[in-house]
């Protein structure tokens, strides 16, 4: 397999500059395409991104609103929000070359399709090689060069095990892994997890609730992994467990961010999209359709539809039968 040179991060949010970082010290020639013109020139001009503060840009990076500029690189990071996917691919998608590898950097389940992000990529360019990066990993730690370790899946082996060599660095670990179902079913679930854990810190009901919610959580995320055919050891690695410890413990979540203004009874925090809140109800389905219980995913997607309140919610989970471990 040819050696991968040129790398494109198409979303010039914080992730998506983070990691035009990375790509950098992997060595790679980088193109950041920005959402228009404007913002590329300014992101360009001053090499910092309002969205990161605090971090200045590669030398090496060239910023850039023109995505045939972005499409023309080996490797393509899709890092808009996973609602925006669709729209992003179907204009990256003319431009593509066959087989070019093009990896979801955000993760969710798409509205109204109920697809995966790298569905939604091989339903708009079905001649791509899709991709999903994941794991636990924030913006400002990645940005700033401090140790990090992610998954990468595609289907494909020997596409994986390059796409990691190509990105990986002294401070960026990637795993290669085949098992994209289940890389994409713990970076969706665990977004709703980080809400339930949100609550229960909101609403402070100690640290012996937050310990029980977020480990019943994540049996609930490996069952209907198990349901969907992903392999046990994803489940309890990176995009899995890693994901889930940190997305429900850390301050940077904007589920959990979101989850402890919910438990508080305050608005949600201004201008930071939760994907949790598009993937809760979807998760729900698709767990119906498998005919696995999630109760905990349930009473998230429950309150975030108003269908009930948080203290109904809890009380229903204390108040399920009582059973065995598992």
């Amino acid at each position: 397999m040819a050696a991968f040179k040129s790398v494109s991060v198409i979303g010039a949010g914080a992730w998506g500059t983070a990691l035009a970082g990375v790509a950098a010290r992997a060595g790679r020639e980088v193109v950041l395409c920005a959402r228009d013109a404007d913002s590329a020139r300014k992101i360009a001009a001053t090499r910092t991104n309002p969205k990161l503060p605090g971090v200045k840009l590669d030398a090496a990076i060239n910023v850039t609103g023109d995505i045939a500029l972005a499409a023309a690189c080996d490797i393509i990071l899709i890092a808009t929000p996973a609602q925006n996917l669709r729209e992003a691919m179907t204009t990256l998608a003319p431009r593509l070359a066959k087989a070019k590898p093009v990896i979801a950097c955000a993760k969710g389940i798409e509205r109204g399709t109920h697809q995966f992000m790298t569905e939604v990529i091989a339903a708009t360019a079905p001649d791509a090689a899709p991709a999903m990066l994941s794991g636990p990993g924030f913006a400002e730690d990645v940005a700033r060069g401090l140790p990090t370790a992610v998954t990468l899946a595609a289907r494909d082996e020997p596409l994986a095990s390059a796409l990691v060599q190509a990105l990986g660095s002294a401070t960026f670990r990637p795993y290669h892994s085949t098992d994209i179902i289940g890389v994409e079913i713990g970076g969706a679930a665990k977004n709703v997890l980080a809400i339930a854990a949100g609550i229960a810190v909101g609403r402070k009901l100690g640290a012996s609730a937050l310990a029980a919610l977020t480990t019943r959580g994540f049996s609930e995320l490996v069952r209907l992994g198990h349901a969907c055919g992903a392999r046990a050891e994803t489940m309890v690695g990176l995009s899995g467990l890693g994901d889930v410890i940190l997305s429900c413990s850390n301050p940077q979540s904007r589920n959990f961010a979101l989850g402890i203004a919910l438990g508080r009874g305050e608005p949600p925090p201004s201008g930071k999209l939760a994907e949790g809140e598009f993937t809760a109800p979807v998760l729900i389905e698709l767990a119906r359709s498998k005919k696995v219980d999630m109760p905990v995913s349930s009473a998230v997607a429950a309150i975030l539809g108003g269908a009930t309140t948080i203290d109904a919610a809890i009380e229903g989970l204390l108040t399920r039968p009582f059973k065995a471990e598992g």
